[in-house]
């Protein structure tokens, strides 16, 4: 079988918590502790603890079927803990929901979809006005907003099969954003884009960190390591470390190969 991260000793809470700041004493908007999760006898997540504290802006890291995704889904309350506890803004994840904004990877709807959007952007404001489903005019003010935030509010009109990948994330993290969520959640926002556009997405979202905590998914840890403040390497296990602790050994050990760090000029 092969190693992993967990042949390093794992953080304690008082650690994870010292290293998120003193700010996080008081009430983290995200507390991980002792968690662990597993698909059948397919150990995913063992022991793992983690704090965010407000305003952090956190990467998270990690070898494919490391359990990020799975991760992510147990703070979004879309699946349960078997062991450990999870506290979103002092409540278990599933009370927390409205106060979550979600990018995916990939939208969950066909690109060739005949929607607008507009449209697109207006499914984050469900649940947040009428109980009857129709949207009010203060839905419409809130995405002519959120689109204007992110640089897109020219693409309004536009159908969303005609959007470039850029163009797309920006759609989806107005979606997000139109819902007024406290913490944003992005699982590798850039995967599919080119580097421009990663940097452009990414001092985006360097500006709404300025009002929201952010938890981003990434493979390019490098590339992060210039925005986030901390990094959260996950492997079954997780390990925190400031942005500076990053080294090839440390890449070693998370990706059991030789990875060289590469630097982006910003």
């Amino acid at each position: 079988m092969s190693p992993t991260l967990h042949q390093a000793p794992s953080q304690s809470l008082s650690q994870s918590l010292s290293q998120a700041g003193s700010g996080s004493l008081s009430q983290p908007v995200i507390a991980v502790e002792n968690l662990g999760f597993s698909y059948g006898d397919n150990p995913v997540l063992v022991g793992v603890d983690l704090v965010i504290a407000a305003g952090e802006f956190l990467g998270l890291v990690g070898p494919n079927a490391g359990g990020k995704s799975t991760l992510l889904k147990l703070i979004l309350g879309l699946l349960a803990p078997q062991t450990g506890r999870i506290r979103v803004l002092g409540r278990p994840p599933r009370e927390a929901r409205r106060q979550l904004g979600y990018v995916p990877q990939y939208p969950t709807f066909p690109r060739d979809f005949p929607i607008s959007v507009e449209q697109v952007v207006l499914m984050g404001r469900l649940g947040l006005g009428s109980q009857l489903g129709w949207y009010r005019p203060a839905d419409r003010v809130a995405v002519r907003a959120a689109l204007a935030e992110v640089e897109a509010l020219d693409l309004a009109p536009r159908r969303i099969g005609t959007l470039s990948g850029g163009q797309l994330q920006r759609v989806l993290l107005a979606r997000a954003l139109v819902g007024e969520p406290r913490i944003l959640i992005l699982d590798e926002p850039t995967a599919n884009i080119d580097q421009r556009v990663e940097g452009d997405i990414f001092e985006l979202l360097a500006r709404l960190n300025a009002r929201l905590t952010i938890l981003v998914v990434s493979h390019d840890i490098a590339f992060i390591s210039g925005y986030v403040k901390r990094v959260a390497c996950l492997n079954r296990t997780l390990i925190c470390h400031r942005t500076e602790a990053v080294d090839g050994d440390l890449l070693h050990r998370l990706y059991h190969a030789d990875v060289r760090a590469v630097a982006h000029g910003h």
